[in-house]
């Protein structure tokens, strides 16, 4: 019983630092590259082995662009429904700076407190 409440545990622990991730993550495969939702998708799987339901993914790109870190543009395509791409804005990329100088502080600090 208590192995399946430690697997439990550490489970629900790795889903809420992924989480935490999603934005960092989206924003770093956004900044050299525009892509679109489901391209986000199975980027996010792929590279980082990471599930994201639609459900999470648009509400996220929507916040990001209301608050001007990404913008988006519908394109037409020739077959099938016009895609909304997505990339960084200038400010995104600021952002991005700060969150990868925070992520790498907080990563010495954890490093720190292993050696305690």
């Amino acid at each position: 019983m208590e192995s399946k409440q430690n697997a439990y545990f550490i489970t629900r622990w790795q889903s809420q630092i992924k989480k935490g991730l999603f934005e960092y993550i989206i924003m770093l495969l956004l900044q050299k590259k525009e892509r679109y939702g489901y391209e986000l998708i199975s980027e996010i799987k792929k590279l980082a082995d990471m599930d994201i339901a639609e459900g999470t993914i648009y509400p996220l790109l929507s916040r990001l662009k209301k608050e001007k870190l990404v913008e988006s543009r519908w394109v037409e395509m020739d077959e099938g429904v016009p895609r909304k791409y997505y990339q960084l804005t200038d400010l995104g990329n600021e952002y991005l700076e700060a969150m990868y100088l925070y992520l790498g502080e907080l990563m010495q600090a954890i490093g720190d407190l292993k050696k305690l």
